[in-house]
């Protein structure tokens, strides 16, 4: 084995050079009488899979011996190796990999004078009085309008629908006695529409076709018929705000309608600061952080970010355009090149935000990410625990928890926390 390593800059390395064949035939060997020893299992490896770990582990042996030899600090490796060329020769695999190193730094800088101006929300008496009215309204229960009416928009009708594909009842399709407000636009597209001027107790097929981009894929682009029938026309009369009204909501009998006012002014200012954070404080202090420290950025993470940017843009594409895309390599190469300086960017301010809060002590505990992922699917309709699993298998736990900290460590440099 013979490795040469170039420093390119202060943090990152190229390793190159060659493995003799003899030794990963060699680790094949001892591979293969250890699990021959051990006979744990019933199934044995396959020879593909026991070429593929000893390829594996003289890869990592390769990284080592790199390592050792430029004597780099194991600690300070930044994310996984990247693997730049592989080339089988004659007698020997040529590899050749960059290794990146953390990068230098200096939190020390003041970056107070980077913090924007803003003026903090303040609920109007308008603001506030619209608020309680909205509040008292989705408290209100379901009753049946007094005199029976064909369907207008607006309405929330009572209905019983059955959805079919082909002719054959498809899952999740179904339901009974569900309430729908006509042009609240939170069933497929069309659907509501095709509800006005139904009757009382009349049975309508309704027609229409799921959205390509739907978020279950085997009923994409699929033309579908419900069989919809209408029970009734219902409506909400909200009681009168008073104090009654707030001991009642507030489960405190001290309570009084202006506590609850107070209470929904507060939610009110709450929402416009996250929507002024969001929108415009936000990005002017990441793009003035970009701009206020500069460093070099590890390219092997930089790397890896554009991949994730790349699997996040094509994740949409049908397998024929995968397929498609990942053959034409112009293409491949163009989309990496087009999300390069985003991913740069990622990457600097995850790095900047790190060094930051580790400097004011900022600290995100697991439990604030599974409540986080837990609203975002309250909010979206969505199962908690799918969610979860779904950002543990794909990685993104990391991604949440830096957001978290992003947005506690600004809220320290925009005087949210006072």
């Amino acid at each position: 084995m013979k490795v040469t390593v170039e420093k390119t800059d202060d943090i990152n390395f190229i390793l190159s050079g060659t493995v003799e064949n003899s030794l990963i035939k060699e680790k094949v060997e001892k591979l293969k009488a250890k699990i021959a020893k051990e006979k744990k299992t019933d199934e044995t490896p396959s020879d593909d899979t026991i070429e593929q770990d000893a390829a594996g582990e003289v890869f990592k042996d390769f990284i080592a011996a790199g390592i050792k030899e430029a004597n780099i600090p194991v600690d300070s490796i930044l994310g996984q190796p990247g693997l730049k060329k592989y080339e089988q020769r004659e007698d020997t695999v040529y590899f050749e990999v960059e290794l990146s190193t953390s990068p230098e730094i200096n939190a020390d800088i003041d970056y107070k004078d980077i913090v924007p101006e803003f003026t903090k929300p303040v609920a109007s008496p308008e603001d506030i009085e619209k608020k309680l009215i909205e509040f008292a309204t989705k408290q209100a229960p379901f009753k049946t309008i007094p005199t029976p009416k064909a369907v207008e928009n607006g309405d929330v009708t009572v209905i019983d629908f059955e959805g079919f594909i082909d002719g054959k009842p498809f899952e999740g399709g179904s339901a009974e006695k569900f309430n729908l407000k006509i042009g609240s636009d939170s069933f497929i597209p069309g659907f509501e529409e095709q509800l006005i001027g139904m009757e009382y107790g009349e049975t309508k097929d309704v027609i229409l076709i799921f959205p390509d981009d739907y978020q279950a894929d085997d009923l994409a682009g699929k033309e579908s018929k419900f069989v919809v029938t209408l029970h009734e026309i219902q409506e909400q009369i909200p009681e009168t705000p008073d104090d009654a009204f707030a001991k009642k909501i507030l489960s405190d009998e001290k309570a009084t309608i202006e506590t609850l006012k107070e209470k929904l002014a507060d939610q009110i200012t709450s929402e416009e600061l996250s929507q002024i954070y969001m929108s415009e404080l936000k990005p002017k202090i990441i793009k003035a952080l970009l701009a206020k420290f500069d460093f070099t950025l590890p390219n092997n993470i930089v790397e890896q970010e554009i991949d994730a940017k790349v699997r996040e843009k094509t994740r949409a594409y049908s397998q024929e355009q995968h397929k498609e895309f990942m053959e034409d390599k112009g293409k491949f190469m163009e989309l990496r090149e087009s999300v390069r300086e985003e991913a740069r960017d990622s990457i600097k301010t995850a790095l900047i935000v790190e060094a930051l809060a580790k400097r004011e002590g900022v600290i995100v505990q697991d439990q604030e990410v599974h409540a986080a992922i837990g609203y975002q699917a309250m909010m979206g309709g969505q199962d908690a625990q799918e969610l979860l699993k779904y950002y543990e298998e794909n990685n993104l736990m990391n991604s949440a928890k830096l957001g978290l900290t992003e947005d506690k460590l600004f809220g320290i440099m925009l005087g949210f926390n006072k």
